[in-house]
């Protein structure tokens, strides 16, 4: 099973098990922009400022929650040490994410999926430890995070993501990035 394939049954067997447990708040149904710090082995590290753009006029009723989307747009730095140094490579982004909160959509606490792709504009991903075949890639990642603050515009999540080009072209490494992102909702 590539990595591709495991990101996806992942995202499938999260919203999958949500099906146990109608309106989303009005609070958060609006765009927002983030800050996000990734760490991977290997001293790998990434950095993205994006937004979010709220599907307002779909969600679907899912056991007791309810599931959002939105569309994940970023651009960001991955970073490595390469050859004695550290090496960047600037990447952009989109991606339809699926968020599931409980309580009719009314709880702060969310768990969401998404896949989606990312493209590396000044060269391809290197470092010592990986050396990325193609600079387009597939992005997917599972996260959990909670809504605080006035009327829900602040939220904190944690995140797994990983990217690679699932087999496209080999090698084929990809890689895994630990995120924590802060959002603010506007």
């Amino acid at each position: 099973m590539n990595p591709l394939q495991l990101s996806s049954y992942c995202a499938a067997a999260v919203l999958s098990s949500l099906l146990g447990s109608n309106t989303f708040a009005q609070a958060v149904q609006n765009n927002a922009i983030y800050l996000q710090y990734g760490q991977a082995k290997h001293s790998a590290n990434s950095w993205a400022l994006g937004v979010t753009l709220p599907w307002k006029n779909w969600s679907y009723p899912l056991g007791s929650g309810l599931v959002t989307g939105y569309w994940d747009i970023w651009a960001g730095q991955w970073s490595g040490d390469y050859q004695g140094s550290s090496r960047s490579t600037w990447v952009i982004g989109a991606k339809p994410t699926l968020r599931w909160r409980a309580d009719q959509g009314q709880s702060p606490w969310f768990a969401e999926a998404g896949l989606g792709i990312s493209y590396a504009v000044n060269h391809r991903y290197l470092t010592d430890q990986k050396d990325f075949s193609t600079r387009y890639n597939f992005a997917s990642h599972i996260g959990v995070g909670y809504l605080f603050g006035e009327q829900l515009k602040s939220e904190i999540s944690l995140r797994l993501e990983h990217h690679s080009n699932a087999g496209i072209k080999h090698p084929n490494p990809g890689e895994n990035f630990l995120q924590i992102r802060y959002t603010r909702h506007f």
